[in-house]
């Protein structure tokens, strides 16, 4: 009993330590709280004067609401100090709420004041981010000459059609520096009129513009590298095509073959002869995709040839034995309705399904078609013979199902529905009905065999 006692006193100690322990978080979380709302209303004053008020609506609305919900807290605080006493579970109630009110003021603030932090630091560097866009503006500048010679230079080589997106990107790229220079002029003006907000959306537009113009002269360069590699790779491709070409002449020969070797062929003949413009991307992309389907034929024949193909007649019989495997499951299960149940039902669907699903794939109906493509004869012989084992398998079922509905007892034949006179009439009518269950019998037996 000492025990017990002296457990239940250790066990109060401690959850007082822990109710002591709590009260203390939540005066430092409301400490906290109040000064982090000090803090974050000083920022949102700065961060209105550095973008304008438009730019900080999120962080003022997010501020009103922490202030709103801190209310509540030291309403709560003040409960806990008033001079009414309170229960441990009310303090311990109100102090858990004070703590997660804080907490939520400090991550709701945390995440408003941390997407402004970027742009209000771009905003306070205005100044050098200016200075930068003029000096980028101007080695620009300096490129745009030797990328219009760049231009006229692919010109001489290559098709319009092949330079139609780099051609004037010169400039384009000169035009974009411009609004980029006023732009940067604009910022300047509306930030000394204290305009924040318009200056920063002008700096904004000055450092994209800059960024779009030096991307269009890269391309340029870039253009003329790629292009020298597509050439080089056009011509190696063209020797591994015609190679290619004396290979599938060889291989077994099928409408897929013969049709890739034909586009192969087409492919290479409208290859421009020497001295023309060309443009080696178009036709690097039509020869490789040509290559890719003479491939893809050649692996398809090349497969075909390994597996045999089911001569047509194999094919028709498969046919034929479904279709009267189907029809006998069919009478059968629609003649003994009562005693079937859902398993044979089941089986018989899923195999009328997949027959008609083979008139579909045959394009008519497979019991009359007379000639099947090479192409689709295995997968035809495999759904007939899908039908033939689904309609099996019902009659199996069906054949299951009446066996266990059958009366056992071989006196029962002679009941009333089977044409006897029921067990207590005479040894005549008894004979009757015992020979008609077994006519009956035999027939079913007849049918299944």
């Amino acid at each position: 009993m000492a025990g017990f006692w002296g457990k239940r006193k250790r066990d109060q100690q401690e959850l007082q330590a822990q109710d002591a322990d709590l009260a203390k978080r939540a005066g430092a979380a409301l400490v906290a709280a109040d000064e982090r709302i000090r803090v974050t209303t000083d920022e949102l004053a700065f961060a209105e004067a550095e973008l304008g008020s438009d730019s900080t609506r999120a962080l003022s609305e997010a501020l009103a609401a922490v202030r709103n919900h801190l209310g509540e807290a030291f309403r709560l605080n003040q409960l806990n100090h008033d001079h009414i006493p309170d229960t441990a579970e009310e303090l311990r109630a109100r102090n858990a709420r004070i703590v997660q009110l804080c907490d939520w003021a400090e991550d709701v603030l945390d995440e408003h004041t941390s997407a402004l932090a970027d742009r209000i630091a771009r905003a306070r560097r205005a100044p050098q981010i200016i200075a930068g866009v003029r000096g980028d503006t101007e080695l620009l500048r300096e490129r745009i000459p030797h990328a219009r010679d760049t231009v006229e230079r692919l010109a001489v080589r290559y098709a319009p059609e092949a330079l139609a997106q780099v051609e004037r990107n010169p400039a384009e790229a000169e035009q974009l520096l411009g609004f980029a220079e006023h732009s940067a002029g604009v910022a300047e003006r509306r930030r000394e009129a204290g305009q924040r907000e318009q200056a920063n959306l002008a700096l904004e537009a000055s450092t994209e513009s800059v960024r779009r113009a030096a991307t269009l002269l890269d391309a340029v360069e870039t253009f003329e590298v790629e292009s020298l590699r597509a050439e080089s790779t056009l011509a190696a491709i063209v020797e591994d095509s015609r190679g290619d070409l004396v290979v599938a002449l060889k291989e077994p020969h099928s409408p897929g073959v013969e049709k890739a070797i034909a586009e192969l062929q087409v492919a290479l003949a409208s290859l421009p002869a020497a001295g023309v413009n060309t443009d080696p991307f178009a036709q690097l992309d039509r020869l490789r995709e040509a290559n890719s389907g003479l491939d893809a034929a050649i692996a398809a024949a090349r497969e075909r040839a390994a597996r045999p193909i089911p001569p047509l007649e194999h094919v028709h019989h498969a046919i034929d034995d479904a279709d009267r495997q189907l029809a006998v499951a069919r009478d059968v299960i629609a003649g003994h309705r009562g005693w079937i149940g859902a398993d044979a039902r089941t089986r018989l669907a899923e195999s009328e399904r997949i027959r008609i699903d083979l008139d579909h794939f045959l394009g008519g109906s497979a019991a009359s078609v007379t000639a099947i493509d090479e192409d689709h004869r295995e997968q035809a012989m495999a759904m007939a013979r899908r039908v033939a084992y689904l309609a099996a398998e019902a009659l199996n079922l069906a054949r299951r199902d009446i066996d266990s509905s059958r009366p056992q007892d071989p006196g029962q034949w002679g009941g009333p529905g089977w044409g006897g006179g029921g067990r207590r009439g005479g040894g005549s009518d008894m004979m009757g009905g015992i020979l008609g269950g077994l006519v009956i019998g035999s027939i079913l037996d007849g049918i299944f065999d």
